[in-house]
């Protein structure tokens, strides 16, 4: 074999094994975030916002309402900083004990964060933000609305 052939045989291997190692990490890592049902991970959620303080905490189903996500939580921290430290919090407790690498938007202004973790999409306002918006509104279902199918 000449010593180009060589050399490029070489870098192909290592190519190969670089794309197996990466696919075995997506895999243990969607493996990982399989395993843990959308209700477990609500749950989660919800005891890491109340651990931080936040106030307000309205989970809404969204099944059978948007293929979004399975829930949608809104809450509201008192301060731009604080809605700032509750999404941090939440994203780094996500990362630590299910691997979840949540997706988190709006933490510069620090008015309206939003932590999308797949199943479960968080919305963290100022008091203020949240009353303007009553994004609550818009997603929970009016009174004579037929409950969605849970089975």
């Amino acid at each position: 074999m000449r010593r180009g052939a060589r050399r490029q045989y070489k870098e192909g291997l290592v190519l190969t094994y670089m794309h197996q190692v990466a696919d075995a990490k997506a895999a243990q890592g969607a493996a990982a975030t399989a395993q843990v049902s959308s209700e477990e991970l609500l749950d989660q959620i919800i005891a890491s916002l109340e651990d931080d303080k936040a106030e307000g905490i309205t989970p809404i189903d969204m099944r059978g309402k948007s293929v979004m996500a399975d829930y949608m939580v809104v809450c509201t921290g008192r301060s731009g900083r604080q809605v700032v430290a509750i999404s941090d919090k939440l994203a780094d407790r996500l990362k630590q004990s299910l691997r979840i690498s949540a997706k988190v938007n709006g933490k510069d202004a620090g008015d309206w964060v939003l932590i999308d973790a797949g199943d479960v999409v968080v919305h963290v306002f100022r008091p203020e933000v949240r009353d303007f918006y009553q994004i609550e509104k818009m997603w929970q279902s009016a009174p004579g609305d037929p409950a969605p199918d849970t089975a």
